[in-house]
């Protein structure tokens, strides 16, 4: 087998603990390529484990394919959490990555993708190899591939719609990526995969699969304390929601399964060429693809976050569906609490949120568009005019240039643009960045509940204070600050 993939600095023995433990902490953190099989394993794979010296380890499943092993059948590298970019603190990665994930490289190029991240083609290629052990089109190419074996294997979408769903350009090269890299044709397997696996009105239904522990109990209390009317709906173990893509109208229903490690997903919606986007936008909305285990080992050499974690380990960053959606709801939740920012969001979706045809009760509107706010008379939703001109310009600019919240490469150059229009504050900017762009290390200072859980008082040398402490966070502030949040709700706490 080619082996020039293998730059991670993996730790074999660590790794191969991990393998005979069938540790879940550790699935999609590696994967075990066996020289004397050509296969490739997720680290629960419930196959007989090889002898380590005929093992490799691999930081990702492109890796992987790029080194000339096939995917395993069993243990199914397609559905296993993605966390590669976790096994380095590279945020640019991160934000390339989920760039692949609404298919920036199906018709677009590296240097496309790089200039949106603000390096170079060979900058950006240098970082792939470092962390991933594969070049983004080695990582594009095995997400399609990987996402189109899901589809065949848990939805009954004909075999032409799932090349079209996985963003193949053409038939042809879906079935020479199967052959290529499974050595079959992919029909070979719906003969193995379910009859039927349809969602709700015709949608599909999917697995998406996390590395626990993940709290559910935390996500859905936040998710339901912040629920619009009419756009969002929250129950003990679903999350629904309508949402807008490419201009038309959508819904999903997402339920936790603990047993499994996993949430369903049903989507109802009228394109598929757009599924892929739609999966990577509930992953990152529930934060389904970070490491946990990484993450609280770091937070927990603060003694102020030792109880925090240890209490709830599975505390996550709740995601958004949009981060216009998120950004304006930010900037309405300003200087009031919780529930009057969720009033007032909802009241600028009933006035402006557009009708979603057949959806179920509870769902029926649609969060505005840039266009609708900033061409809108605000004056009756209850806000100042000076907030009230904030989410027009604010609106105006995104209308202007879509990836103005996306482009800059670094947290602080996103905190600084978005600082730059007025009325937006160092809290505003980084809430949005935490939650909107999947920022970890996005720090919301002189944040009131921050001030309270750390015990400091308010007062003019408390932003300085809470800077200093935070410091031992990085690179995962934003984790921290939802750990020590989650401190002032017990009633958020696990059941």
């Amino acid at each position: 087998m080619n082996t020039r993939n293998t730059p991670n600095p993996l730790d074999r023995d660590q790794c191969y603990q991990a393998l005979l433990s069938r540790d879940k902490s550790y699935d999609g953190r590696f994967f075990t390529a066996v020289l004397t099989t050509g296969i490739f394993c997720r680290p629960v794979c419930p196959a007989k484990t090889p002898k380590k010296e005929n093992c490799t380890f691999l930081p990702s499943a492109a890796a992987a394919l790029a080194a000339g092993f096939r995917p395993c059948l069993r243990c199914r590298p397609e559905v296993s959490p993605d966390l590669p970019a976790w096994q380095g603190s590279a945020s640019t990665v991160s934000r390339a990555l989920r760039l692949i994930n609404e298919g920036a490289l199906n018709e677009g190029s590296v240097e496309d993708l790089a200039d949106r991240v603000g390096l170079g083609g060979r900058h950006l290629r240098r970082l792939f190899e470092q962390y991933l052990g594969a070049s983004p089109k080695e990582i594009a190419d095995t997400r399609r591939l990987l996402f189109a074996k899901q589809l065949i294997t848990e939805t009954s979408l004909p075999l032409t719609e799932v090349a079209l769903a996985a963003g193949f350009n053409s038939l042809r090269r879906f079935n020479d990526a199967f052959l290529k890299s499974y050595q079959r044709a992919p029909r070979d397997f719906r003969r193995r995969s379910v009859t039927d696996a349809g969602g709700p009105d015709g949608g599909l239904q999917l697995t998406l699969r996390y590395t626990p522990p993940y709290s559910w109990f935390w996500t859905r209390n936040y998710f339901r304390t912040r629920a619009l009317r009419n756009v969002e709906l929250v129950s003990d173990h679903r999350y629904q929601r309508s949402f807008e893509l490419n201009g038309r109208g959508g819904y999903l229903i997402v339920e936790h399964l603990p047993d499994q490690s996993a949430f369903r997903v049903d989507i109802v919606y009228p394109e598929l060429s757009a599924l892929a986007v739609i999966v990577s936008r509930v992953r990152q909305m529930l934060d389904l693809d970070c490491n946990m285990q990484s993450i609280n080992q770091s937070l927990k050499q603060d003694g102020r976050l030792l109880g925090p974690v240890r209490e709830n380990p599975g505390i996550r960053i709740p995601g958004c569906w949009d981060p216009f959606e998120l950004a304006i709801r930010a900037i309405l939740g300003q200087q009031v609490s919780v529930e009057g920012g969720t009033t007032l969001a909802s009241r600028l979706v009933r006035k402006l949120g557009r009708p979603l045809a057949g959806a179920p009760e509870g769902l029926s509107l649609l969060f505005p568009r840039p266009e609708d706010i900033a061409a809108a008379d605000l004056s009756d939703i209850g806000i100042p005019r000076s907030r009230q001109e904030l989410l027009k310009s604010f609106s105006a600019r995104v209308m202007k240039d879509p990836d103005f919240l996306r482009r800059p490469a670094q947290l602080e150059d996103v905190v600084q643009n978005l600082c730059a229009l007025k009325g937006i504050g160092p809290w505003t900017a980084n809430y949005i960045a935490m939650r909107g762009l999947r920022e970890p290390d996005a720090f919301p200072v002189n944040d009131l509940g921050l001030i309270k859980a750390l015990g400091l008082e308010q007062n003019s040398k408390s932003s300085l204070g809470m800077l200093q402490i935070a410091e031992k966070w990085r690179p995962f502030r934003g984790y921290a600050t939802m750990y020590l949040w989650s401190s002032l709700h017990k009633d958020f706490a696990d059941d």
